[in-house]
């Protein structure tokens, strides 16, 4: 298991591909030249990231994937932590045709170049993202 990014399975899920989920969000680092010491990834159900979206964002409605950036130990230490909902990954895999794996890597990649500073508030950024999302995707499958 990699030691600068850890899985958290809250749910009833059983099956996660957690080496692929780590080895995208460690190449999204690397490409990124990203000082961050460690980022951990937790999956929740959409109850659950709706109670965090309406906490921390006022947002009071479900959605599939929320980046934080916190303080390491040192103030120069930035830990990430990456909330995705099952339930809408599950959801969106259908929507979008693709395997829940596949749709999780997009969902850590997305979540991961948060972390990275990107931003996705304008279409341009939008489309910025989307491109760095499906660069990483053809480096893992």
């Amino acid at each position: 298991m990699s030691k600068k990014v850890k899985i958290f399975n809250e749910t009833d899920t059983k099956f996660l591909p957690n080496k692929k989920l780590q080895k995208i969000a460690e190449l999204c680092l690397e490409n990124e030249k990203a000082d961050i010491k460690s980022i951990n990834i937790i999956f929740l159900n959409d109850e659950e990231i709706q109670k965090l979206n309406n906490q921390y964002l006022g947002h009071d409605f479900t959605t599939d994937v929320i980046s934080f950036n916190l303080e390491g130990e040192n103030e120069d230490e930035i830990i990430g932590e990456i909330y995705i909902s099952i339930d809408t990954a599950k959801a969106q895999a259908a929507e979008y045709k693709v395997s829940l794996s596949n749709e999780l890597l997009r969902l850590v990649a997305h979540g991961t170049l948060h972390i990275c500073g990107y931003d996705d508030s304008t279409p341009e950024e939008k489309e910025a993202m989307h491109l760095k999302e499906n660069e990483l995707l053809s480096n893992i499958k």
